[in-house]
């Protein structure tokens, strides 16, 4: 059967991670390739070249995806074939993409967690008790004032705070039962002690169900702490000894080679997540380029967070470049850099929420999930960034 026609346009489909470079996680840029077939931006594996120095086994023009090291520094040169190619899938896309959707004006996004947030919790819990409590003082009100008048207790001080409690009482001992004052006293005295009982039900749930902020911390429901797993962890990271922190390696690290190792700057949770809500916060202060979302175990570990099926986040690039991907498509976010991202994993409901949570809570983004397997805390740090840092916070349940 004959082949096609040179000159004939064949379609083919590609996605931007074919013609991805996995440092800088654009399309490729006066691409180079090295002999062992991978390619890169020039610009980005020369600057990771001079970065790593040491690089592996002394030879830091080691290839950053599998790691293969030549004796000798190869050349770089440009490859027309994946320019002419990038430049093409880039022209394309601008063609048939309308734009990237633009996430709402952080004015008009409800502050509101998917399900149920700890800040609704506070104020919802608040207003009830609020409501109960100045009705009671209403209907406390009405009876003291239908008591007959009498004098009140002399002096100052604890004394007078029973002082409601002492003019019924006192009631009982000058009245007899069958008096209708006697009476009025009595039931008087029963709703003013029925009353108060309630009051002081409000009160202690005042004083514990609302106040879920302690000085520990916030106390958040579904709130869980996971830990980095080292199975999936990228050569380009390091975690610490509370597996919590993750950092970008000044050199690529020996770690024996697995298929659950990712090839790019990335390292999944080793919780599987896979029922209820869940909720844990992400501390970026000490990085400047990096994701955090969700992804599924069985994500592709030559491929990048959020431009999978299995795979959501949000990215922070730098100023103008906030992000967020799901279901391989990008949606711009318009606000300012998350000092602390606070993560909401709602599988009953099938949503996940991003807020931004160091100071005033606000929210970043939301979207739908649907996975067929366990999802796991997922995140990417710039490899390019050396000592750059993640860090999972201590989160009270």
């Amino acid at each position: 059967m004959a082949g096609p026609v040179l000159g004939c346009a064949v379609p083919v489909w590609l996605s931007e991670e074919d013609l991805g470079c996995i440092i800088c996680r654009e399309l490729l840029d006066c691409p180079t390739t090295l002999p062992c077939g991978h390619s890169f931006c020039y610009r980005c594996l020369n600057d990771l070249w001079v970065k790593q120095r040491a690089g592996l086994g002394g030879r830091p023009w080691a290839c950053p995806t599998c790691r293969e090291a030549p004796e000798a520094k190869p050349t770089l040169r440009k490859n027309p074939l994946l320019q002419d190619l990038a430049d093409k899938y880039r022209q394309a896309a601008l063609e048939l993409e309308p734009g990237p959707e633009t996430a709402p004006a952080p004015a008009s996004v409800p502050l509101r967690r998917p399900a149920p947030p700890p800040v609704t919790v506070q104020k919802s819990t608040t207003e009830e008790v609020i409501q109960k409590l100045t009705e009671l003082v209403r209907q406390l009100v009405d009876v003291v004032k239908s008591l007959p008048t009498q004098s009140p207790p002399s002096g100052s001080g604890p004394d007078n705070e029973r002082g409601i409690l002492g003019m019924a009482s006192s009631s009982e001992k000058d009245h007899s039962l069958t008096s209708p004052k006697a009476v009025t006293s009595s039931a008087s005295e029963r709703k003013i002690r029925e009353i108060l009982h309630n009051l002081e039900e409000i009160q202690e749930k005042l004083q514990g169900g609302v106040m879920w902020k302690e000085a520990s911390g916030e106390q958040v429901p579904g709130a869980i702490s996971p830990t980095f797993d080292l199975r999936s962890l990228s050569c380009n990271l390091e975690v610490s000894n509370s597996c919590r922190t993750v950092t970008v390696s000044r050199c690529p690290q020996p770690y024996s080679w697995s298929p659950e190792r990712f090839l790019i700057s990335q390292v999944l949770c080793s919780q599987a997540l896979s029922s209820g809500q869940n909720y844990w916060e992400v501390d970026t202060r000490n990085c400047n380029h990096w994701a955090v979302g969700v992804a599924s175990w069985g994500m592709k570990r030559d491929q990048m967070l959020g431009r999978t099926m299995d795979s959501w986040c949000i990215e922070w690039k730098g100023p103008g470049q906030f992000s967020a991907w799901a279901m391989v498509k990008k949606t711009d976010l318009h606000l300012g850099r998350p000092e602390v991202v606070g993560v909401w994993l709602d599988l009953e409901l099938g949503k996940l929420a991003f807020y931004s949570v160091s100071g005033q809570e606000r929210l970043l983004y939301e979207c739908e999930v649907s996975a067929s397997s366990p999802l796991h805390p997922a995140f990417w740090l710039y490899g390019l960034s050396p000592g750059n840092y993640l860090k999972i916070k201590q989160v009270n349940s």
